[in-house]
């Protein structure tokens, strides 16, 4: 029984480990981190890593679990479309928040790793079905290297100042593309929405990992 969480930083594990304390008490995660497969699908594109990501779930489906949730939103299509062959459902943690986004007619996506534009942009296309909002980006550059070396104030700081510059007439809502960027939401000034991902994929994961 329980959830699996499949992270590409170890710093994801805690953060969840609160979540799942403060909204989904009593249920059972199971953390799988390879910091290699966003290392490399970023070099190399998603597909890269796609047989990888399948067998690290694949082992903790193995393990007793009745879902996965990929917290990682560069490889989080590869680990959806694997789930017909593990036979559990695998969720990606950015779908509620690119369903909730896609209401909007004007959305800007905040990233600081390029490999994650193209598949949260694509998510909020899926998600409007019919719709045609109009979706811009902005890359923060040369800031990913701070999360890695562990200046987190630093790193969410720097985006902090990308999200309040964007142009009130470019965006209703504002998203932040990696789950690294959640507690960016807490340091800005601009009244719009500004979404992240981890509380609402959790939810939605937990609701189906209890079935």
């Amino acid at each position: 029984m329980g959830l699996a969480l499949l992270h590409t930083s170890p710093v994801h594990v805690p953060v969840f480990d609160g979540l799942r304390d403060l909204d989904h008490p009593g249920l059972e995660l199971r953390h799988l981190v390879s910091e290699e497969l966003l290392a490399r699908a970023r070099a190399e594109g998603p597909e890269a890593v796609a047989g990888d990501v399948a067998r690290l779930m694949g082992e903790a489906v193995a393990a007793g679990v009745t879902a996965v949730l990929c917290t990682c939103s560069t490889i989080g299509g590869v680990a959806e479309a694997a789930a017909d062959a593990l036979g559990v459902p695998v969720l990606r943690v950015d779908r509620p928040m690119a369903a909730r986004a896609a209401a909007a007619d004007r959305i800007v996506v905040v990233a600081s790793v390029a490999s994650t534009l193209k598949p949260t942009v694509g998510l909020i296309r899926e998600e409007a079905g019919s719709r045609t909002p109009r979706i811009a980006t902005r890359l923060v550059e040369d800031v990913f290297e701070l999360f890695e070396a562990g200046d987190r104030e630093g790193y969410l700081d720097a985006v902090a100042v990308v999200v309040d510059a964007v142009p009130e007439d470019q965006a209703e809502v504002i998203v932040l593309a990696q789950a690294s960027l959640a507690d960016v939401a807490e340091r800005v000034t601009t009244r719009r929405p500004v979404l992240s991902s981890p509380r609402s994929g959790l939810a939605a994961a937990a609701g189906v990992a209890r079935g």
